[in-house]
């Protein structure tokens, strides 16, 4: 059994939003984590229909728990009209709620009741390698994260039985989108441009749609939590520098199945992608499991230098800059984004994730291999 970082001690005294795209693992968190407790399961057809009909059943039933008793509803986008519901049993029973859900987006199309700032939000990522035994690179590089394609060998069918779905849920049954094939297409175009600079100009001549569609489209990916936008760093010194944000999906075997590769090896393009992703993505995990509040973003001048990911404080000093190459020995020239902004951040850490065969120190730049780099990055030496 996996057993998962993500941490919910706010439920010690707080209610929470437990928001994961599909298939990232929160009903069999939530399960092996909170066995016994009252749990409410809106995927089922049976639990669905009867608090459609009547929603009062919900306060009805859970006045009978106990004061501070936790409860569990599982898909609470699927009924918006019970965060009423939800909201006068926490004030006036005092009962906790760990509300869980793959999008956001109905409830506030709905103007549903997001309980006034009285419930946290929390969110699951795919897999991380410090979740893994025997964690395989190459495996994930491939298959991405979420369990069900990371554990088995080969995962195209089920990453392309994820896209449809997730075209046949979230976009058709929603009506996000007047025309799917075009947003098929969108999402292709999206992904490969993925951890690129957006233009969506370019996506909507390649896709035969306006510039203001394709914001939406990014808009209902981020809602959906399909994926993120990554800003630039915006903290100008001596270089100026460009602002537009980058777009990631939230797993790199999404974009992998989306574009057409698999069985990928070091030292082909299409791997080098798929790698940068999957760093990319474990910063993320990280970023959100740990609590930390540094700020991840990417690095790029005018001039063209860059840097993969940036992490500073609050204040936009930054801590730690990362290139990430899928090289296998780290050579002078893979360092001159680096090179470029420690001129003008010197006390910033930099650092290459590469597959190099051991750590060392090249003209002042630390260069990890990327096992390594996991296993520092989730033992929180790394930032």
């Amino acid at each position: 059994m996996i057993e998962r970082l993500l941490e919910l001690n706010e439920l010690q005294d707080e209610s929470l939003f437990l928001w994961g795209a599909r298939q990232t693992g929160k009903s069999t968190f939530l399960k092996q984590k909170y066995p016994g407790v009252r749990y409410y399961d809106l995927l089922l057809p049976s639990e669905y229909q009867r608090l459609q009909r009547n929603p009062s059943l919900l306060v009805d039933e859970l006045s009978l728990a106990d004061e501070g008793e936790l409860v569990i509803i599982d898909e609470i986008q699927e009924l918006p009209m019970l965060l009423n519901a939800v909201q006068w049993l926490m004030v006036n029973r005092g009962l906790r709620f760990v509300l869980c859900g793959s999008s956001a987006r109905k409830l506030r199309r709905m103007g549903a009741n997001l309980l006034g700032g009285r419930a946290l939000r929390r969110q699951m990522f795919p897999l991380v390698s410090a979740e893994i035994p025997d964690f395989d690179l190459m495996r994930a590089v491939n298959n991405g994260m979420l369990p069900r394609h990371y554990l088995v060998e080969n995962a195209q069918q089920r990453l392309q039985g994820y896209v449809g779905n997730y075209l046949k849920q979230e976009i058709q049954a929603e009506a996000l989108s007047r025309n799917l094939d075009v947003f098929s297409r969108f999402l292709e175009a999206a992904a490969l441009t993925d951890g690129e600079m957006v233009n969506y100009n370019n996506i909507a001549t390649d896709c035969g749609i306006s510039a203001k569609t394709v914001k939406e489209y990014f808009t209902v990916l981020q809602d959906t939590l399909l994926g993120y936008f990554i800003p630039a760093y915006a903290r100008v010194m001596q270089r100026r520098l460009i602002k537009v944000p980058k777009f990631y999906f939230f797993d790199a075997g999404i974009v992998n199945i989306l574009v057409g590769r698999h069985n990928m090896q070091p030292g082909s393009a299409d791997f080098g992608h798929a790698f940068e992703h999957f760093v990319i993505q474990e910063i993320v995990a990280w970023l959100g499991y740990s609590g930390s509040d540094r700020r991840l973003s990417y690095w790029r001048t005018a001039s063209g230098y860059e840097v993969d990911a940036v992490i500073s404080q609050p204040n936009g000093a930054i801590v730690v800059a990362i290139e990430v190459k899928a090289v296998a020995e780290v050579q002078s020239r893979h360092l001159h984004g680096l090179k470029a902004l420690g001129e003008e951040h010197p006390k910033a850490d930099l650092l290459v994730v590469s597959l190099d065969a051991r750590p060392r120190l090249f003209n002042g730049v630390k260069v990890l291999p990327a096992l390594d780099f996991l296993k520092k990055l989730w033992a929180g030496s790394v930032m």
